[in-house]
């Protein structure tokens, strides 16, 4: 399951992790989302223990979506130490989640 993370958990989550994380920007009214949101649990599964894998409610947490550029949704990014190394706009197919987790891990 992909773990729900919010402005207050961002730093602690994403920021400070030790492995890749990947992070769905998403909205409940988004069409696409909801097309993305199935694809990104299963990365979560497969990826336990290797990478960080959440989801961000834009409409509740503006923050870090302001502070990305987020401006379109849904958004994947993909961090490494902190830093995005990886941005995917948009529905894509699910290896182009899980290529971008490989090349880091």
């Amino acid at each position: 399951m992909a773990l729900e993370i919010t402005d207050a958990t961002f730093e602690e989550v994403v920021l400070k992790s030790d492995k890749p994380v990947m992070v769905d920007f998403w909205a409940a009214w988004c069409g696409p989302c909801r097309m993305v949101g199935p694809i990104i649990e299963e990365v979560s599964a497969e990826y336990e223990g290797k990478a960080v894998v959440g989801k961000v409610d834009v409409d509740a947490n503006q923050e870090f979506a302001a502070k990305y550029g987020v401006r379109n949704i849904p958004t994947v990014l993909v961090f490494q130490n902190g830093e995005v190394v990886g941005r995917q706009v948009g529905v894509a197919p699910k290896g182009t989640y899980t290529e971008a987790l490989d090349s880091l891990l």
